[in-house]
């Protein structure tokens, strides 16, 4: 399969409805390895035609930007550094290996569903905000827009959640802050109230070759990692009988995973390095510390092993990516505003993460809300179901009408 990446979509002819933007966004091959500038850069020639000022912040090598736009209020002066954000990102993930039936970067319906790469993750939620936007700017000229509405897309989520946190450090420099923030993942339009933290952490174990015949000379890097593992995995299983734990998550206690291991060259060879990866999803009251600190003291106990066996061998205990739990404890008062829009009290928790942690951890209350369902992410033939565009925008619309004046 191929992209369509290269026909760069220059013409300033922009959708009206909510289809055909989702048809636009995934001709964009926005993979995290590629830039997603294109799609940046189409987005802003829309907004600045609709007579909006766009903000944008890059990462250090210029070749990816989060687009920040806002549309303000019209009414009450007060409320212009407020307002509520619409959050997504643009980044989707690789369809490397995958046995796609259409080209990925093809948005194809069949049925009652619309394929292509980040059908539902997460470019429908986008193409719904980017729909709303023209009735926001006729609302706000109009005098009946009261508070603000932000638009915030971002690059690099599937990576780590690299792109957001410029957009909240840029927003905090400029004084805005947003009363709220929604982000469109993927919920099959039901309301997420918090979501677990992720961190990722890369042990390298640093032996010392011998043949196989003399271990007593060497020490072997994959013995004491395969202890450490072991380690790991009676922490797991621990955490997950904790008295704190909370049910209300699909899985309702922090988890411990080992995700990779390499090491050694040959059997015969007392292998002198292994290196294996696990990651930690904490439930939004417990910390990387409840973790890390047995975990530590367990690599300060077998360091001391190895290093008496050899001066220059041991543990490194990395982090490689960190991505902070989404809490529910300041969102009632938005919990009610979305439950009263659409008409379900019902209140989710998820263990897999997203960018809704910065944006609770910058003191914006969030929740999470979106078309299509997490179980079609990242797979080959991605779809959404047209019935939940739908949805979506129908409820953008009466999230807007809550936002106008009385």
């Amino acid at each position: 399969m191929t992209s369509n990446n290269n026909n760069q979509l220059k013409n300033t002819s922009y959708p009206a409805h909510s289809i055909d933007w989702l048809t636009r966004l995934i001709a964009f091959d926005t993979v995290s390895r590629h830039s997603n500038l294109a799609l940046i850069e189409d987005v802003q020639a829309y907004c600045e035609q609709l007579g909006l000022i766009i903000d944008l912040t890059f990462n250090e090598a210029k070749n990816k930007a989060n687009l920040f736009v806002t549309v303000p209020a019209g009414a009450n002066a007060d409320e212009v550094n407020h307002g509520l954000v619409l959050s997504g990102h643009t980044d989707v993930v690789p369809v490397d290996g995958q046995a796609w039936t259409s080209d990925p970067f093809t948005a194809t319906i069949r049925g009652d569903k619309l394929y292509g790469r980040g059908a539902c993750d997460m470019k429908g939620f986008i193409a719904c905000a980017l729909t709303l936007l023209p009735r926001a700017v006729q609302l706000s000229n109009e005098g009946q827009l009261r508070r603000p509405l932000h638009l915030a897309l971002s690059f690099d989520e599937e990576v780590g959640c690299l792109g957001a946190p410029l957009i909240l450090a840029d927003l905090k420099a400029r004084g805005i802050t947003p009363d709220y923030c929604i982000v469109g993942e993927p919920t099959n339009m039901t309301m997420v109230v918090a979501h677990k933290g992720i961190a990722v952490y890369r042990c390298r174990v640093h032996g010392k070759s011998a043949h196989s015949s003399l271990t007593a000379q060497g020490v072997n890097a994959i013995s004491y990692a395969s202890r450490l593992i072991g380690y790991v995995d009676e922490l797991a299983e621990e955490i997950s009988h904790r008295s704190d734990n909370d049910a209300l998550f699909d899985v309702p206690y922090s988890t411990l995973s080992v995700g990779t291991i390499k090491g050694g060259t040959a059997t015969n060879i007392v292998p002198n390095l292994c290196e294996f990866t696990f990651d930690y999803r904490n439930l939004p009251h417990m910390t990387q510390e409840d973790i890390l600190a047995p975990i530590q003291a367990k690599v300060t106990e077998l360091n001391a092993q190895m290093q008496a066996r050899a001066a220059d061998t041991g543990i490194e205990l990395m982090q490689e990516e960190s991505v902070p739990a989404m809490t529910d404890n300041d969102s009632a008062k938005l919990q009610s505003l979305i439950a009263a829009l659409t008409g379900d009290n019902e209140r989710h928790k998820v263990a897999y993460a997203t960018e809704g942690g910065q944006f609770t951890n910058a003191g914006i209350p969030t929740i999470i809300c979106g078309p299509g369902s997490i179980e079609q992410a990242h797979k080959a033939d991605e779809y959404v179901e047209l019935s939940e565009i739908e949805r979506c925008d129908g409820f953008l619309q009466k999230l807007l009408d809550s936002c106008t004046v009385n």
